[in-house]
């Protein structure tokens, strides 16, 4: 981290190497339109702040995470103003393993789909928690919500997806 306020380049590659892929799965289970983009865009305002940032690791995480959540809603609040062109062409992404793309792709639908029953705040909150691997506090400061609403959020989500489990047929 200190590396990095000083203006180490491998100290930048290192953090996004280290965090990109965590906020990039957090912002594609919350659906965001471009995740990726959005990624780009929360470590650019990470890369920009960086050297007036104060504090330790988990700290550090959890500011990131405040970045993304904040993109996330910006976002939101941007596509509600103007949605999305009609029969807009999206480039198709390059070739690759297609077998595997396959899978992770099946997989990330299966993850989108579960969350996709939870309530908004459920799964902001479950999301920040386990994937972000934030605090209750964390969490909390992040979404303006109490520790109490933010413990009873990642109560009520866990339940949820418990019974959507047991529904399908997974072992827990």
């Amino acid at each position: 981290m200190a590396a990095a306020q000083g203006g180490a380049p491998r100290a930048f590659e290192r953090l996004y190497a280290d965090l990109a892929p965590v906020v990039a799965g957090y912002l594609r289970v919350q659906r965001a339109v471009e995740p990726e983009d959005l990624t780009s865009e929360v470590f650019f305002g990470v890369f920009r702040g960086l050297a007036s940032f104060q504090g330790h690791e988990a700290q550090f995480r959890s500011w990131v995470f405040t970045i993304a959540h904040r993109r996330l809603l910006d976002e939101r609040r941007r596509l509600a103003r103007t949605p999305p062109q009609a029969g807009s062409v999206e480039a198709d992404p390059p070739a690759g393993d297609v077998e595997r793309e396959a899978l992770e792709s099946l997989g990330e639908q299966w993850v989108v789909g579960l969350c996709s029953r939870l309530s908004a705040d459920q799964r902001t909150v479950l999301l920040l928690r386990v994937i972000g691997d934030l605090t209750i506090e964390e969490v909390a400061r992040i979404t303006g919500k109490s520790p109490g609403a933010v413990k009873a959020l990642q109560r009520r989500a866990l339940d949820a997806l418990r019974r959507k489990l047991a529904k399908e047929g997974v072992p827990l």
